[in-house]
Order: structure tokens, then C-alpha cells, then sequence
């Protein structure tokens, strides 16, 4: 499994160039539009970037977010339609960016990494989100094929909250927003894996155990590497000083300032889980070989005068003509004195054992 994923162009490429990394789109590209005040409201899905035009002249916030995998193409029309700057639409292509913000005058440039939980929990991708913000409009890409902005729709559907009575610097505030809270039920789920981890470790901790550890090390260092650039950027958008983020909403990014700080405690505290778990299971591992030496110690220690009895008598020197010959082969209940001996000396030794408590 691949942890640090990047496209890039070769080496020597000259900056801003649009070239898609792969040959066949791994998600079909989709464009959806929608344009509102606080008392109109447009949505649909366009074709091309160009059907864009029209809504540009108006008055309006027009939020445009491309979903799957975006052609040059597409990158090319937006950049003429909105004037973006080539940098940052090669930065849109070339995903696996560090989170970031880029001031180019008048609009921003922003880099989130959003988790994608999978099936397995310990299975936590990083889809590159990239935004466009500037005048009454905003960009959006997503590369996924799921387009995880259904929320935020809804409420500019229904006119819910102050979100229509607002410019296009709180619709990012509501994106980034929904993305930043993303990290909680994804941190969530990474939690109840250690949980359990921890468990099966403390009880019997087997060579599966060390392979999700491992997994599990892994993915929290790829969440941190991710997540933890986040602070930086709402910090920059907070003291925002380009006048792309109105002073009246910046108290809305400080309270997704302190989300990020939330995230950020709790990765620390689950990475400083995960190094202690690996540090149970040797401990673990030690106990229970300690338990099986120790076992088999006693066993062996148990067997050594059993032997040395077995083996004397097993000599079987019986010559009655002999003086040096062993008197007990010639008794008539000498098998079973020597059981009755060897019990006695077995019983002895447990009884002993265990008062030095070594049982």
C-alpha cells in the first residue's frame, strides 16, 4: 500500500504546465454550478466550463465545484474564465500537495487534505482538496468520486442559516468547515481500533496483532502528516490581510482554528497510544515466553531425579553371586517402593515449588 502518493510531472518541466499524470481518468469529471443571494438561487450541472460564463456579469456568489478527475482542459477554461493563476492549476493537477494557502492578489489559492474513511478502519486515505476563492465566486476540486459537499448543498437549498446571506469567503468557511470535522469520526474509528488492539494484546497477542499495529502506526503517521498543516492554514485565512475574507467572518475560521486544534490533540494522544501498544505486545510476548520457560522448567526440574531413579534401576546389575549387585532387583515388592518413591520425591518438589512460589 502506497502512504505518500504525489503526481508530478518529469523533471525540467516548464512551470504551469497542464498535463494530466495518467493517461485514462481513474473518475469521470463532473461540474456542478450553483449561484445565489438571499433571495434567488440557481443550481445544475454544466458540460463545459465555458456554460459558466453567463453568471459571471451577475451579482450573484457562483460556486462552481468540479468532482473526479480534472482534465486540462477543463483547467484551462476555468483559468481564462476566473483568471487563476497557471501555478495553482498545476497544482490542482499535480495532486498530493501540502495543505497551504496562496495569496495571488485578488483570490486565494487553498490546499485541504480530506480523510476518506474505507471498510477497514485502520484504512484512511487523503483526497486533495483544492480551492479557488476571490470576488462573489469559488472553485472547488475534488478528486474522489463521491462528491462530499451533499451538506452544505442542502443548505444553500433550503436557505438554512445565514449561508445565503453571506459572500463567497463564508461558503469556504463552510467547506473547510465540513472538511476539518471530517478528522473527528475518522479519529473516531482509529480510537476504537486501538482500543481493541490494545485488548488483544494484553490477552494474546499473536503475529496478526503485530501487522495491524504496524498498519495502524502507519496510518497515523500519513493522518498527522496531512492533518497537522491544517492549523497553518486557518491561521492564514483568520488574519487574512488581503481582504478576500471579510473581518465580520473571520470568528467563524477561529472556531475552525480550534477544531483543528481538537484534531491535532487527539492524533498526538492516539500516536502516543499506538508507540505504547507496541511496547504491550513486547512486553506480552516476553510474559508468555517467560511463562512457557518457565513452565518447562518445572517440568524438566519435576523429570531430572525421576530420571536418575529410572536410570539406576534400569541398569538391571542383578548377578546373585556378585556383592556389588543391587539388592532391590531381587525384592519381591521393589517396583512398586520405587513408584511409591518417585511419587513421594514428585509430591515433595510441588509441595516445595510452591511454597517458594514458583507455581
Amino acid at each position: 500500500m502506497a502512504y505518500f502518493m504525489k503526481r508530478y510531472h518529469p523533471p525540467g518541466t516548464s512551470p504551469g504546465t497542464l498535463q494530466q499524470a495518467r493517461e485514462v481518468p481513474g473518475v469521470p469529471l463532473r461540474l456542478y454550478l450553483m449561484d445565489y443571494t438571499d433571495t434567488e438561487f440557481t443550481e445544475l450541472e454544466l458540460g463545459t466550463a465555458q456554460e459558466a460564463r453567463g453568471y459571471l456579469e451577475r451579482d450573484t456568489v457562483t460556486w462552481i465545484h468540479v468532482q473526479g478527475d480534472a482534465e486540462p482542459e477543463t483547467m484551462r477554461q476555468l483559468g481564462k474564465l476566473f483568471g487563476l493563476h497557471h501555478l495553482a492549476l498545476e497544482d490542482v493537477i499535480n495532486s498530493g500537495q501540502r495543505p497551504k494557502v496562496d495569496d495571488y492578489k485578488d483570490q486565494l489559492f487553498v490546499v485541504m487534505a480530506h480523510p476518506v474513511k474505507e471498510n477497514n478502519p485502520t484504512n484512511v486515505t487523503m483526497a486533495q482538496l483544492s480551492i479557488f476563492i476571490g470576488h462573489n465566486f469559488l472553485i472547488s476540486f475534488h478528486p474522489g468520486a463521491n462528491d462530499p459537499f451533499d451538506p452544505v448543498r442542502k443548505r444553500l437549498r433550503e436557505h438554512a442559516g445565514r449561508i445565503r446571506t453571506k459572500g463567497s469567503d463564508y461558503l469556504l468557511y463552510a467547506l473547510v468547515d465540513l472538511v476539518i470535522d471530517e478528522g473527528f469520526p475518522v479519529l473516531e474509528l482509529l480510537g476504537d481500533e486501538i482500543e481493541q488492539l490494545e485488548e488483544e494484546l494484553l490477552d494474546r497477542p499473536t503475529k496478526d496483532s503485530l501487522h495491524r499495529l504496524h498498519h495502524l502506526k502507519r496510518t497515523m503517521l500519513i493522518v498527522r502528516r496531512m492533518l497537522w498543516p491544517q492549523r497553518e492554514i486557518l491561521n492564514s485565512l483568520m488574519h487574512d490581510e488581503t481582504g478576500t475574507i471579510a473581518e465580520e467572518n473571520q470568528v467563524y475560521y477561529r472556531d475552525c482554528y480550534d477544531h483543528t486544534i481538537q484534531i491535532m490533540d487527539l492524533v498526538e494522544t492516539y500516536r502516543d497510544m499506538v508507540t505504547g501498544l507496541l511496547d504491550i505486545y513486547l512486553s506480552s510476548v516476553s510474559y508468555r515466553l517467560n511463562e512457557i520457560m518457565r513452565v518447562l522448567t518445572i517440568i524438566a526440574t519435576i523429570f531430572i531425579p525421576l530420571t536418575f531413579i529410572v536410570g539406576v534401576y534400569g541398569m538391571n546389575f542383578g548377578n546373585p553371586d556378585s556383592p556389588w549387585a543391587m539388592p532391590e532387583l531381587r525384592w519381591y515388592y521393589g517396583y512398586p517402593l520405587v513408584w511409591l518413591l518417585m511419587i513421594l520425591i514428585l509430591g515433595g518438589m510441588l509441595f516445595y515449588f510452591r511454597r517458594k512460589k514458583w507455581l
